[in-house]
């Protein structure tokens, strides 16, 4: 069951010794299979829940905000928080990587299509959430985070109305198949290189595709075996 799962035992010991290199960083990581980085920060030590709840009311205010450079200097603050978090450029930038062509691209038909401060706009905005969501699966267990959605899914289980362990479970396997994503496309790409083809997006959409669905089926199975 999602709440009697336990942490993995270094965890404390991890904590209590200090930060890790980012060589042992990326080492547990895929070994927690999250994008998770032990640490003994003031992040790594806020409740789970008040980071998602944090992360949720922020994510809806900014919304609202239409001003280029309170969005930049919200976006510094994320960055810091990034930098607080233990994350190295690295490892930060191993994570967004897959997201700045989509972003540049986007901003360049916002740019066309309604002008260069909307489109300044909406990458900020989208940049900083990115960010913001990364402080907080860097700083969080899964597990953690799954018994926040238990937690909150309660009093609709009691009703009958949804498992919650079951959703917890999706939840934990969808977010763990996220860091999977950049890694397929990577795999796609050396794979097409090594058949002496030129990646490209439609060359490489199509295995992509391919490979998420079958992974998709797997999380399903995943969740029809707990029952």
């Amino acid at each position: 069951m999602v709440c009697q799962l336990r942490r993995w035992p270094g965890i404390k010991r991890i904590a209590r010794d200090g930060p890790l290199t980012p060589t042992a960083q990326d080492s547990y990581r895929k070994m927690l299979g999250s994008l998770y980085l032990p640490g003994s920060t003031w992040l790594h030590l806020a409740p789970a829940g008040l980071k998602l709840a944090v992360l949720a009311l922020s994510s809806t205010a900014l919304m609202w905000v239409h001003s280029p450079l309170l969005l930049l200097l919200t976006c510094l603050l994320v960055c810091l928080l990034v930098r607080c978090a233990g994350a190295s450029l690295q490892q930060v930038w191993r994570q967004v990587r897959p997201l700045v062509w989509l972003l540049l691209t986007l901003g360049a038909l916002s740019a066309w299509s309604q002008g260069v401060l909307q489109a300044l706009e909406m990458v900020l905005r989208l940049f900083t959430l990115v960010l913001a969501a990364l402080v907080v699966s860097m700083t969080t267990p899964l597990t953690q985070m799954m018994q926040v959605v238990v937690w909150l899914l309660g009093p609709f289980e009691r009703l009958g109305w949804v498992n919650a362990e079951k959703v917890a479970l999706g939840f934990g396997l969808t977010l763990r198949l996220i860091p999977e994503l950049g890694v397929q496309w990577q795999d796609i790409r050396e794979a097409q290189l090594a058949r002496g083809l030129t990646p490209s997006p439609l060359t490489m959409g199509v295995p992509m595709l391919l490979r998420t669905l079958r992974r998709a089926d797997e999380i399903a199975e995943a969740i029809d075996a707990r029952g």
